[in-house]
Order: C-alpha cells, then sequence, then structure tokens
C-alpha cells in the first residue's frame, strides 16, 4: 500500500482540516460506503483508516490504509456514489470538510489544486498495482490448474513431455504472454517447476492460488 506522504501533501491535509469540524471514531467505524452518495472529504487527524471493496460473500480487497496528515473522499468531487468503502482500524478523529467549502478553497488556491492532481494520481498508480497483482493471482490459478492437468507421473515427479510456448499457455488460460512469463518465473524460483529443453519438471504440489 501507499501511505507515505510528502510534506506538501501533509500541508495541504492541514489546511483541509481547517475547513469542517472534527468527530471522533471508534475502531472498525465505516465512514462510508460503496455506493454511497455523500459528499464530504475527510482528514485523518489521529489513527489510520483503511479503503476497500467488499463482495457480498464479506471478502475484502484493500486498496490502501491511511494515517495522520492524509485525506480521502475527494472522488466525489464529480458528484458520483463512493467507489470504495472506508474503515476505521483503529480509534480515529477525522476532520469532515464538505464538498462546496473544498471546491471553493480548491479554486482560491492553484498550488492546492496541484497537490490534489498529484495525491489523485499517486493512489491511481497503486489501484493499478493492487488491480495487477490480483490479476496475477489469478493467472497463477488458472495456469496451475492447466499445468497439472498435462503433467503425467515420471516416478515422484510430474512431468509435461508436450513443451507448450509462453503464448501458448497465454492462450489457453486467457492471460498475455507477459502475464505468464511472470508465473512461470516465480514457479521456477520458487522450486515448484523445471523448464528443461523437451519438457517441464513439476516438483512440488503447484498452489491452486499465489
Amino acid at each position: 500500500m501507499i501511505n507515505d506522504t510528502t510534506d506538501a501533501q501533509r500541508s495541504l491535509a492541514g489546511r483541509i482540516a481547517t475547513l469542517g469540524p472534527a468527530r471522533n471514531y471508534p475502531k472498525r467505524a465505516i465512514v462510508f460506503q460503496e455506493g454511497d452518495r455523500t459528499s464530504q472529504i475527510f482528514v485523518v487527524l489521529s489513527g489510520h483508516v483503511k479503503i476497500f471493496l467488499a463482495d457480498g460473500d464479506g471478502r475484502e480487497i484493500v486498496i490502501n490504509e491511511l494515517g495522520p496528515g492524509q485525506f480521502f473522499g475527494e472522488m466525489s468531487l464529480d458528484g458520483e456514489p463512493r467507489s470504495a468503502s472506508v474503515m476505521t482500524t483503529e480509534p480515529s478523529r477525522l476532520a469532515i470538510v464538505e464538498r462546496d467549502a473544498f471546491r471553493r478553497y480548491l479554486a482560491a488556491d492553484p498550488d492546492a489544486a496541484f497537490e490534489l492532481l498529484v495525491t489523485v494520481i499517486r493512489r491511481t498508480r497503486n489501484a493499478t498495482r493492487v488491480a495487477g497483482n490480483l490479476a496475477l493471482m489469478d493467472v497463477y490459478g488458472r495456469l496451475a490448474r492447466l499445468l497439472l492437468d498435462l503433467a503425467k507421473p515420471d516416478g515422484d515427479l510430474l512431468v509435461i513431455g508436450e513443451r507448450l510456448t509462453q503464448q501458448e499457455l497465454a492462450i489457453r488460460v486467457g492471460a498475455t504472454r507477459e502475464m505468464v512469463a511472470r508465473v512461470l518465473a516465480d514457479m521456477r524460483e520458487s522450486g515448484h517447476v523445471t523448464i528443461e529443453k523437451d519438457r517441464m519438471v513439476i516438483h512440488r504440489q503447484l498452489p491452486a492460488r499465489r
């Protein structure tokens, strides 16, 4: 997660915090939920929060974790519903700023608007990394299942006598060649497989996911 903060961003968060009142939240309090049509921007004065997505079965993907000197909720500037949920992970104190007050402040301070843009860019990069890691885990599982299906027992080992190219494997698991190459490299480094001239040897049971 990206939770480091520059001095300029801390300064911006401090200025934003003066635009609204502060409120104390207990641990595991929901600040807002994905789909809510709220419009406030929040500054973490103390404590920590996590930004996450959850499905109907309660499984979560944590997008980011934020602490003192950081703000969140800026995506509400476009007037759309919240795109993620936020929960405190410890007792926290948050400043709460209404969208209109925040917009007026940005309009009056170009430097603040620029720092907001930089923050959004950094968070977008972080979200892209999270999505990429999830995609990689899915590819790992699909590739592991394919290799196990192709393998034949050979003593204590499993062997794939058919040497498939990375592109062929990518097509069969519905992924890019680059993604398959990354997964195969991980399997080799972990000692699960050895790729020889005319075959692939599976030394240990491949995990369903990484």
